[in-house]
């Protein structure tokens, strides 16, 4: 499934949701700008890469590596997946986490997801970019907040495109469990542990690092009853029709 929207709408405007997509847009598009010599070059020089971040885990510039390394993409698709994703549920967790929390949120879950990645092939030559990581963490907030929300999307038949509303803990649990396959299966030698250049392990301990961390804090910060976030999620419902 494709998701296209959730019916759970916002509060505020999600100033740093949008802002995190619009620095990433701007930096795949400055990316295009060079050849493609220029940008290995830059990626391994700017990035996090596997083989030379174990060499010096705690070094200015490898936390420098690793915040870079999550503002840069591997392709078009690679940008405008992870950027739909964080357009979907990036608001929803701003919104109740605020914005100092949030960004606070969205950058541990990178470096989570750096470091599970890293622990799987610490050996690897090939750098480690995209938000993928960070967005997964934003995905297990998400789920710890809003599991019932329904998601409304498509799923692709060919050249026919079937329309379905299910719940966010169908749609982010599919998808953790496809991260979670796909990352087990590119452990097999015959992947040679890259998973086809997928860090698929980025995923998942960006997504359960963002879920543990969303569960603190609705332990810390006891969220609204039931009746009052069903009251917000669907009073402006009819915004979200097809």
């Amino acid at each position: 499934m494709i998701p296209l929207r959730d019916l759970n709408p916002s509060r505020r405007f999600p100033i740093l949701t949008f802002s995190l997509i619009g620095i990433n847009v701007l930096v795949f598009l400055w990316e295009q700008t060079l050849s493609v010599q220029q940008l290995q070059a830059v990626l391994l020089r700017i990035t996090v890469v596997p083989a030379q971040l174990t060499a010096d885990p705690f070094s200015v510039e490898a936390l420098l590596d690793s915040v870079r390394s999550m503002f840069l993409h591997g392709g078009w698709a690679h940008l405008l997946g992870n950027m739909l994703y964080l357009y979907l549920f990036g608001d929803n967790v701003e919104d109740r986490l605020g914005r100092p929390l949030f960004i606070l949120f969205y950058l541990v879950s990178g470096f989570a997801a750096i470091v599970a990645q890293v622990a799987i092939d610490p050996s690897s030559p090939i750098p480690l970019v995209g938000a993928s990581g960070a967005i997964a963490g934003v995905l297990g907030g998400y789920l710890v907040l809003f599991p019932r929300v329904q998601v409304r999307g498509i799923i692709p038949l060919g050249i026919l495109f079937y329309p379905l509303k299910l719940p966010a803990w169908v749609v982010l649990g599919f998808w953790f469990v496809v991260q979670l396959f796909n990352g087990a299966a590119s452990l097999a030698p015959d992947v040679g542990g890259m998973g086809g250049g997928v860090a698929f392990f980025a995923h998942v301990g960006g997504f359960v690092i963002g879920a543990i961390l969303m569960w603190l804090f609705t332990m810390v910060m006891p969220q609204p009853p039931e009746e009052e976030r069903n009251e917000m999620l669907y009073e402006r419902a009819q915004r979200y029709r097809y």
